[in-house]
């Protein structure tokens, strides 16, 4: 290493103008030789000493500074490096301090992993070093059961995995899943050592209710991404940290358990805790003050006190950002339909998904099996991002998941040296179901069709709608921005406000803020005659559910089709091209207190499996209709069915009480929330 870190920085001095290493009179070869192997030496040393050091005092600096702030303390090190050779022969500007470091830093971390590569026992020694550096301070012995790391790849439907499998993209995935006719090492057929199980979403198809069903077990009352609750005033969004803290204490309170990784667990970039004792780049703790027990970002600052992983993440980075550059170009150029725009900060967005959530993730996923821990859950939402913009089976997103691959394929490597043995099991909490967009078929929003219903002015300019893709999440939280006491405030300002029209893919909904009630039919129909009966017989949208004063909860349809909840069994009407368990999905959220005053689900073409995305998304979910509702769950042979008694899995609760089995049935149970609070008083 240090051979090879000489000579890189030998090489940089004679490309680089403002980087010697002699005096100005001129050195002999050999003397500059020793100032260079001097300068490696010392800055290899001050790297291992004050870069532990540096990192901790920088904690209240937002992560993605850091991830800048690297490049400039690596070349600060260099410079001091420098300054330390007795002959004092060494010198660089401070712009080219930064570029010598950061390339002596990438090599050096090159040169690491292929001797580490070509030396299995000294690759296996590196990782036993850092599991035994992670279980210090007197922690207990890992314990021989295995431990299950839970890999959600957001978004991801069942039919497009399949799909990846068969184009030969996910090489790790279509491993676990299919049999090999040659010869294994035992001289025997080697067999599948996974399962792939469909299962059916709740009416809101998205990560906020998915999510906070399967690490809670419980998501009743969010019936979509965003939502206007009239007792609170405000509108609730899945993904802004203090509404991710509300739903999380809600749905705590209404189960009485902590969440699935209560014992010895992990949660790794998602919005909810899952009740872990160790949580890195998790939402719902983004608003609390940081304490040991709450380190939201912290996964970015162990990821990028390693200078390497900071120089081959930028690096990425920037290649991410010319690469979806191109592709949006292209895609232009061609004039490729369905298609939304993509300026702006998209590319950064997008490759901070892409690259940076991804690495850091993965790399912490790592650290916590080398720590022998007993659940770990992570959320990597790279295909999620990229399949909004262009397209869930679009050539772009599959790359992704060809990338997605490859951090698995590490994840499985890492089993072979972690203190205990794992079981990987990957799922995803949603689909995606593709179509343009509502704006760009007929030219104005849901909430232009509203306006229009009521009798209100409908402007010209049609007004976007917010992404609710998950990465901007991730980005605010990295970015430490300050975040908001409450949500959106709506009071109404006259006797008749103006309805709020919010939109979760393609599933709408409209509230009156100025009633403090859901409101029925017959209340809508007599202060907005002509509103109900726009938006059933617009051909964009699907079915409308409301409450009813008379039959409790109806479903309306084009042409006045009018049908009670309790009839949908056996007359589904406009429910039946969106298949089975349509009918119960409407009617659970019919009971959520906050469900909104019209739930408007769009039009389904069941031929195509398009969606009208009432956000500009041309791969969209949210709602009812199509590959959006159809998730995944990846599981191995060794665990149990995930239905053992046959019956489809349906609801995100159900996801939950099966990963809870598996636990139990790896693990022993798991320890209730009111000891685990004990244990943390005492």
């Amino acid at each position: 290493m240090w051979a090879v870190s000489t000579l890189t920085m030998l090489v940089l001095a004679g490309i680089l103008p403002d980087f010697r290493l002699q005096s100005p009179d001129g050195d002999s070869a050999t003397r500059i030789a020793v100032t260079a192997a001097f300068g490696a030496g010392a800055f290899g040393v001050l790297s291992a000493l004050f870069w532990p050091l540096l990192v901790r005092l920088m904690l209240l600096v937002p992560a993605l500074v850091l991830g800048l702030l690297v490049f400039f303390l690596n070349g600060a090190l260099l410079l001091l490096a420098l300054r330390l050779n007795p002959a004092e022969q060494g010198d660089a500007a401070p712009e080219t301090a930064v570029v010598v470091a950061a390339v002596m830093s990438a090599v050096a971390s090159a040169t690491g992993a292929t001797l580490a590569v070509r030396d299995d026992d000294a690759y296996r020694r590196r990782l036993y070093r850092l599991a035994d550096r992670r279980r210090r301070g007197g922690a207990p012995a890992c314990p021989a059961s295995p431990g299950t790391v839970f890999i959600q790849l957001d978004g991801v439907g069942h039919d497009i995995l399949l799909d990846a499998v068969r184009q030969g993209l996910m090489p790790t995935v279509a491993r676990w899943l299919s049999a090999d006719d040659s010869a294994g090492p035992g001289g025997g057929r080697r067999r599948p050592t996974h399962r792939l199980t469909p299962w059916r979403t709740d009416w809101s198809s998205q990560t906020g209710a998915s999510q906070l069903g399967i690490l809670h077990g419980s998501n009743h009352d969010v019936p979509a991404f965003r939502w206007y609750e009239k007792d609170r005033g405000e509108v609730m969004v899945c993904n802004r940290p203090t509404s991710a803290a509300e739903l999380q204490r809600r749905a705590v309170e209404a189960t009485g358990d902590g969440g699935l990784l209560g014992a010895d667990g992990a949660s790794r970039g998602n919005l909810f805790s899952g009740g872990a004792d160790e949580q890195a780049l998790v939402l719902s703790i983004a608003t609390r003050r940081r304490s040991r027990e709450n380190r939201s970002r912290a996964g970015y600052f162990a990821y990028f006190s390693d200078p390497a992983n900071a120089v081959r993440t930028a690096m990425s980075f920037v290649a991410e950002v010319g690469r979806e550059i191109g592709q949006s170009t292209r895609a232009r150029t061609r004039k490729v339909r369905p298609r939304v725009g993509r300026g702006g900060l998209y590319p950064f967005i997008r490759a901070f998904a892409t690259v940076v959530e991804r690495d850091v993730v993965v790399a912490a996923v790592t650290g916590d099996m080398l720590a022998g821990r007993t659940a770990v859950y992570a959320d990597l939402v790279a295909y999620d991002e990229v399949a909004h913009h262009s397209g869930p089976t679009s050539r772009d997103a599959l790359k992704v998941l060809e990338r997605l691959d490859r951090s698995l394929a590490l994840i499985e490597n890492v089993t072979e040296h972690a203190p205990r043995p794992y079981r990987i099991v990957v799922l995803s909490d949603h689909g995606q179901s593709p179509g343009e967009t509502f704006r760009t078929r007929y030219g104005l929003t849901l909430g232009d069709l509203v306006r229009a219903g009521c009798g209100l002015p409908v402007p010209r300019r049609a007004r976007r709608t917010h992404s609710g893709a998950e990465a901007r999440a991730a980005v605010r939280t990295a970015l430490h921005r300050p975040v908001e006491e409450g949500g959106e405030q709506y009071r109404p300002s006259g006797p008749r406000s103006e309805p709020i029209v919010l939109a979760s893919g393609n599933l709408g909904l409209v509230s009156f803020p100025d009633v403090p009630h859901r409101m029925s039919k017959e209340e809508i129909d007599a202060r907005h005659p002509a509103l109900l009966t726009t938006l059933a017989n617009h051909p964009g949208i699907g079915f409308l559910l409301v409450r009813s004063e008379e039959h409790g909860g109806v479903v309306l349809g084009p042409f006045g089709t009018e049908i009670p909840l309790d009839e949908l069994d056996d007359h589904p009407g406009p429910l039946a091209d969106f298949g089975p368990g349509a009918a119960d999905a409407v009617r659970r959220t019919h009971s959520f207190p906050h469900t909104a005053d019209i739930m408007v689900n769009s039009w389904y073409d069941p031929a195509d499996g398009e969606v009208l995305a009432f956000e500009e998304q041309i791969g969209s979910h949210g709602g009812l209709g199509g590959a959006q509702a159809k998730a995944f769950l990846l599981s191995p042979l060794a665990l149990s069915a995930p239905a053992e008694d046959g019956t489809h899995l349906a609801g995100a609760e159900h996801i939950h009480r099966v990963l809870r089995r598996w636990l139990r049935e790896t693990d022993g149970p798991q320890v209730p929330l009111a000891a685990r609070e004990d244990r943390r008083a005492a």
